[in-house]
């Protein structure tokens, strides 16, 4: 297989935050995360078909935004080397207020890998029992949305109308409908 020309170019820091970091590698320009810190994303259906997602406010979007739940690995200095599962867990209960008695790691996936280096492990969540009301940390202000997955092209649809962003993520859900 043969490699772009960039593909050996050495790697560049262009600016560093908190939690992103920009490069260039070549005349690529991409971004990633600091620390190698990676992410969880849940994919959590109860025993009566339905999933649990989330919406909160993303600064960027500028709006509300429909998503899995989902969280950091290991972003809180104390925390470095938490286990991806781990985390899946702490974040499903945080965001959400649900607990999950099984996580399963179903791999590693890039949402956009032709600018961000960022990648998440999604993990379904089985054996959830309402433990809280969720809504996050802080200020995340996070709402909780309990949807059949028989409706959920029209709730997808429903919150486009009210102008919610949709995380790329709900494609899972909607896989078998854009399929037919």
């Amino acid at each position: 297989m043969n490699l772009p020309p960039d593909a050996n170019a050495p790697e560049e820091i262009k600016w560093q935050g908190d939690y992103i970091t920009a490069k260039t590698r070549g005349r690529w320009e991409f971004v990633g995360r600091a620390r190698g810190i990676k992410a969880a994303v849940i994919l959590a259906i109860d025993e009566e078909d339905n999933v649990i997602l989330v919406d909160q406010y993303r600064v960027p979007l500028q709006r509300r935004c429909l998503e899995l739940p989902a969280g950091l690995v290991g972003d809180e200095n104390d925390m470095a080397d938490e286990d991806p599962a781990n985390a899946a867990i702490r974040e499903l209960e945080e965001e959400t207020g649900y607990r999950a008695g099984t996580m399963e790691n179903m791999g590693e996936f890039f949402s956009s890998p032709g600018m961000v280096s960022e990648s998440f492990t999604l993990f379904r969540a089985r054996d959830l029992v309402k433990v809280g009301e969720g809504g996050g940390v802080d200020d995340e202000n996070i709402v909780v949305h309990r949807v059949p997955l028989s409706r959920i092209g029209e709730v997808i649809a429903d919150f486009r109308a009210r102008d919610y962003a949709m995380d790329v993520k709900m494609l899972a859900l909607l896989g078998p409908a854009l399929l037919r």
